[in-house]
């Protein structure tokens, strides 16, 4: 048993926060990076920090990449220290939401000067890329990984020092232009923030925590080992805190095996009969739509630490994931009203969001190949750590030969870091651990001539 794992969690990742702060309150550094793993309480350090920061009469801003993110982290802030004054930095059409409305504490503007002069300043990086005036004395980066080295270098001239947090293993940054000119320069702008600043200051302090609150114990060890193979973490909580029951019975059907062995596991494979099909291969969009109404029409309660008692899980407690937008909509479409609650999305839009129960359209399901799209590392990542209770992976036979066939055929390029683990690497250490949890349909019979 490892060393650490006598050590009871809230006191392993308290450990570590202790010394970032330490870090950042020393002043020795420029910057401090922290790298989280899915569910480690990222959010939580990034409003603890900008507290403590805030608290020493320094003012800060906070610069996320998504209006959602910013949101999210002005009601979180708010709700922490609600004597801050703090200031929400927006474009001149943003509608501020209801959560941001509630705090009386919260000034909007699109305009540095008119927020007043707060103690905290949040907003998009894109809107920081905007501001050409004023330099403060901190600033706290957000999901890090996700921003590009370009859009870092357009706002650093905005603060003295900074905070770095992000998850290494979620999407890395992309665009929608072609970024080969750039590639193995030491300012391509399609690296992440965190890849290139440390490229530049390679002596900047990393942390990284060391515990998921999100992914169970029967969940942990495989993301840990399939997408952080070499920083590793575990879970918050151990084998029997949580549990997935399913209350009401069913026909007995492959559906009601997926979802019991996955109440029972915490993952399940839902593997359909080999075939190339579609992007929106009807078979299994209806698979994933089906699975998730069946959750719902079976009464499933979770039981947790933040529920001893049980909570059932209702249809915004469910999320689809897949590759692809018209799969997605295609999801959508399938699971109609009585589904309409039900989260739907792409891995993109997923990060950073978190349910009970995910069911999970593989990326690489009915393919002929295997692209550097659907083999990134990332996207499988996020699919695949969403979830607090139970995963089910919808998919077709055949990914482990279609990967086999089809190994990587990208150019090595001179000056680029690799990264591990590859997404290769990645899909065949998943896909070995879903063999063993496995329902197979059988394909329904063709109807007579």
């Amino acid at each position: 048993m490892r060393a650490e794992l006598t050590v009871p969690p809230a006191v392993e990742a308290e450990r570590v926060i202790t010394a970032v702060l330490a870090d950042l309150r020393s002043g020795g550094h420029r910057g401090v990076v922290v790298d989280s793993p899915p569910g480690a309480g990222k959010s939580t350090l990034v409003v603890r920090a900008a507290a403590e920061l805030a608290a020493t009469g320094d003012p800060l801003i906070i610069v996320a990449q998504t209006n959602e993110q910013v949101d999210d982290l002005v009601d979180r802030l708010a709700r922490t220290a609600p004597e801050l004054r703090i200031g929400r930095l927006s474009a001149a059409d943003y509608r501020p939401s209801a959560r941001v409305r509630e705090h009386a504490g919260v000034r909007v503007a699109a305009k540095v000067a008119d927020l007043g002069g707060p103690a905290v300043t949040i907003g998009t990086a894109a809107k920081w890329a905007t501001v050409t005036e004023g330099r403060w004395p901190w600033a706290i980066v957000d999901e890090a990984y996700q921003m590009r080295s370009d859009a870092l270098l357009r706002v650093a001239g905005r603060f003295e020092r900074a905070l770095f947090v992000g998850d290494p293993g979620q999407l890395d940054p992309f665009s929608t232009v072609e970024t080969a000119r750039w590639t193995g320069l030491t300012w391509d702008p399609m690296q992440s923030a965190v890849a290139t600043l440390l490229r530049h200051n390679p002596d900047l302090p990393v942390h990284r925590l060391p515990v998921s609150w999100r992914l169970p114990a029967t969940a942990a060890p495989l993301v840990a080992a399939a997408f952080y193979p070499f920083t590793g973490f575990r879970a918050g909580t151990g084998p029997t805190e949580r549990a997935l029951t399913l209350t009401e019975p069913g026909p007995g059907d492959p559906l009601d095996a997926a979802l019991e062995l996955a109440a029972a596991s915490g993952w399940a494979l839902y593997e359909l009969p080999e075939r190339h099909t579609p992007r929106t291969d009807a078979e299994a969009v209806t698979a994933c739509a089906d699975l998730a109404l069946r959750a719902l029409r079976r009464g499933a309660v979770a039981r947790s630490e933040q529920a001893p008692g049980g909570a059932p899980v209702t249809a915004g407690r469910i999320a689809v994931g897949a590759a692809h937008r018209d799969q997605a909509a295609a999801i959508r479409a399938r699971l109609g009203t009585a589904g309409a609650d039900v989260t739907v999305d792409t891995a993109n839009r997923l990060q950073g969001r978190e349910y009970d129960l995910t069911i999970v359209l593989h990326p690489l399901s009915g393919r002929r190949d295997a692209t550097a799209f659907h083999l990134e590392t990332g996207r499988l990542c996020v699919l695949a750590s969403r979830h607090r209770h139970a995963c089910v992976v919808v998919a077709r036979a055949g990914i482990p030969e279609l990967l086999d066939a089809h190994p990587s055929t990208e150019r090595v390029h001179l000056d680029v870091p690799v990264k591990f683990p590859d997404g290769w690497e990645a899909h065949q250490r998943v896909l070995a651990h879903l063999d063993a949890l496995a329902v197979r349909p059988r394909r329904a019979a063709a109807p007579a001539a």
